[in-house]
């Protein structure tokens, strides 16, 4: 019996995270970036530049495919080449595949979402983004919508885990301003992001329903002064200064579709996903 066969198209980070996983279950999994070489094994691997198309001519067909590219450039022009354009033309090179996908998985963002007063938001929310990124991401999902494949979209929330230490240097060094009020962010630690697109495959293929959209966010929307004193307290340093900036409200995004999917989070909160962080770099507090 031949082994379920699955492209990530745009393998970095999270891409690889999920490649292995997905192979240790047995499957067949193809990597696509510019530079495959770099991919571990047992990822197969397909050097291709997802913004020209003749590099795709002949992706290996497949099961299932992840569309899970980040935008090298963060301007708008980069945005719209690795999530528009790149998205389009992997769906136009899968169309001419011999038999189609089961389903195509697009990593979106909680970007689309414009709401900043604090209000709670879900797949039925609207979809009102104030900024490029988000307008450009849900120019992407809305380009998957009109494709010939069944097709789910997960939402993700800022990523965080290993190598992403951004925040903890930022608070480390002193860099780091507290919001003048509430100000919720949403986040997902990088595994779990993995877990999540192999669980939905994992559904897909057990015959479940699989919903067109997920918002693949955390338990625990937090303000983000919290966030930051929480690390200041970790890292045994001064909790930082209050910005003078005014800030929003934010959003606080909610994860039960997900979760009534019978899929549970490793890092439910900022405080599982930092620690498990702090520990992996070697840090002490004195």
């Amino acid at each position: 019996m031949r082994r379920t066969r699955i492209l990530i198209a745009g393998c970095g980070d999270v891409g690889t995270e999920l490649g292995l996983r997905l192979a240790g279950d047995g499957h067949e999994v193809w990597g696509l970036r510019r530079n495959a070489a770099v991919l571990p094994e047992p990822l197969r691997r397909v050097s291709a530049d997802l913004t020209d198309p003749a590099t795709l001519e002949e992706l290996p067909e497949a099961d299932y495919v992840v569309y899970a590219a980040a935008a090298s450039q963060h301007d708008e022009d980069g945005y719209r080449r690795a999530y528009v354009e790149g998205l389009g033309n992997v769906l136009d090179a899968t169309a001419t595949w011999t038999s189609p996908p089961r389903r195509v998985f697009f990593t979106s963002s909680t970007g689309v979402y414009g709401q900043d007063g604090g209000e709670w938001v879900d797949e039925e929310s609207e979809t009102e983004p104030k900024r490029f990124t988000g307008r450009l991401m849900l120019e992407a999902e809305r380009r998957l919508e009109t494709s010939p494949f069944p097709s789910t979209v997960v939402r993700l929330a800022g990523i965080y885990g290993p190598g992403r230490l951004r925040l903890v240097r930022q608070v480390r060094e002193g860099k780091a301003t507290l919001p003048p009020g509430p100000s919720y962010t949403n986040r997902i630690h990088r595994d779990d992001c993995a877990r999540v697109l192999a669980h939905l495959v994992a559904l897909d293929l057990e015959g479940r329903t699989v919903a067109p959209v997920y918002l693949g966010v955390d338990d625990e929307p937090a303000h983000r002064g919290e966030v930051l004193r929480w690390l200041a307290e970790r890292l045994g340093v001064e909790a930082p200064p209050v910005s003078h900036q005014e800030q929003g409200a934010g959003k606080r995004c909610r994860n039960d579709r997900l979760l009534a999917t019978g899929f549970r989070l490793r890092f439910p909160s900022y405080r599982e996903g930092y620690e498990m962080i702090l520990r992996e770099i070697g840090y002490r507090q004195s």
